[in-house]
């Protein structure tokens, strides 16, 4: 109760959050101050401030509240199956590739339920109040996060099977720098080249833009519709691939991309729930495509 008055500075919201009376708040904070032999707040017909007294009680209180937070989650990890809604922010195209597995994931887990974002911006775990947020290429410099690396990508050419047919087959790099290129715009406003290899080291290709996009919904869209090639990471293509809607381009020109990575915010222990998740995108995304 304690507490609750300081991070409301009101004994009437304490008591609202407490779900009981404002006397029974103000007769327990009475008590704690008794016991201690100090006063905890300053008391005026406008505002409850903490005491310096206070202050420091407060951040020990905090830290002991937490570890009995650590303990339950410890204990109910141990007797109960994975039980909550779990928010998790993910890249467009990855979220695409993802959410067919997540079938199986509320089988295995059907008290669990996703808060699902498919993003491509690039989202604070901590301000935003996600518990998982998958992110591709450069992490943040920052200290309040736990990092897990989920994969490796590659970034690859694709096609629909009707532009190839209309354009004829893309044999070379000389051929590629012919076709129509759906092209992604970074957040930056700059146009993203394709980077392939040639004579052992890799070049940038910057084709004429039949399409240019900022989103991996959109990109994916506009390849199956037949407007071009694009250079698309080889997880997030693969399900179309295997579908039968695009057709990789010119294999040997792969090159590596970046890495995924999970980032979940510094604090408590994780809890079950979110941790069966990113186990779940662990496993699919370092599995064979």
């Amino acid at each position: 109760m304690f507490v609750a008055v300081a991070q409301n500075a009101s004994f009437t919201r304490a008591a609202e959050q407490m779900a009981t009376s404002k006397s029974n708040v103000g007769k327990a904070v009475q008590r704690l101050e008794a016991r201690l032999g100090t006063k905890l707040f300053q008391r005026t017909t406008r505002a409850v401030r903490l005491t310096e007294d206070g202050e420091t009680y407060l951040e020990a209180a905090r830290t002991a509240l937490d570890g009995l937070g650590e303990a339950e989650i410890a204990l109910a990890a141990r007797r109960e199956d994975p039980v909550g809604r779990v928010r998790l922010d993910i890249a467009v195209g990855l979220g695409i590739a993802v959410i067919p597995t997540f079938a199986a994931l509320r089988e295995r887990w059907p008290r669990v339920t996703l808060d699902l974002s498919l993003n491509d911006r690039q989202a604070d775990p901590v301000k935003e109040g996600w518990d998982i947020v998958v992110r591709i290429g450069e992490l943040p410099a920052s200290g309040e996060m736990t990092v897990r690396r989920l994969c490796g990508l590659r970034n690859c050419l694709y096609a629909a099977r009707a532009y190839l047919d209309r354009r004829g087959p893309i044999a070379s790099v000389q051929d590629l720098r012919a076709q129509d290129g759906i092209i992604f715009r970074a957040n930056s406003g700059q146009l993203r080249p394709w980077s392939v290899p040639e004579g052992g080291r890799l070049i940038e290709i910057s084709p004429n833009a039949s399409v240019v996009v900022s989103d991996g919904r959109s990109m994916i869209d506009s390849v199956r519709a037949g407007l071009g090639v694009a250079q698309i990471f080889d997880r997030v293509a693969a399900p179309f691939v295997a579908a039968g809607e695009m057709v990789h381009v010119l294999p040997e020109l792969d090159v590596d991309g970046p890495p995924v990575h999970a980032l979940i915010p510094l604090g408590r222990r994780m809890p079950p729930k979110t941790r069966v998740v990113l186990d779940h995108l662990g496993e699919v995304l370092r599995s064979p495509i």
